[in-house]
């Protein structure tokens, strides 16, 4: 049997920032799905479990925070790598990043580059813990 192809779950709520991250993500040549808030990113991410998410905090419903504690607390995703994007560029919010149990942090705006190679990074983790 072959491996699965590689998947990304991409968790944010503005289309054109959803957009920005696909693109950027694409040339990984990995499978990118994307959601618009934090109640159907959880349901996404249980239902088909991806090795990396990119997930935003300020999310409507449920937010970043609330989706990555459920995801650290379900046996099914608490190893799925995750990438917390946001606006909020204040250094707490690293650390309240690091804490909850995100694998990597990067804020708003963010250089393309800089994104395809952490979650490239989150990639590589993921398939050499499986």
């Amino acid at each position: 049997m072959g491996r699965m192809k590689a998947s990304i779950l991409v968790i944010e709520d503005s289309a054109s920032v959803r957009r920005l991250i696909e693109v950027c993500l694409r040339p990984l040549g990995v499978e990118i799905r994307s959601v618009e808030d934090g109640l159907l990113g959880l349901e996404a991410a249980k239902f088909e479990i991806p090795q990396t998410i990119v997930l935003d905090i300020g999310l409507p419903g449920m937010d970043g925070w609330e989706v990555l504690a459920k995801l650290r607390a379900d046996e099914a995703t608490k190893q799925v790598r995750v990438l917390v994007l946001t606006a909020h560029a204040q250094p707490e919010m690293a650390d309240r990043a690091a804490a909850k149990g995100a694998d990597s942090f990067m804020t708003k705006p963010f250089r393309p580059e800089e994104l395809r190679e952490s979650v490239q990074e989150l990639l590589s983790l993921a398939a050499a813990s499986q």
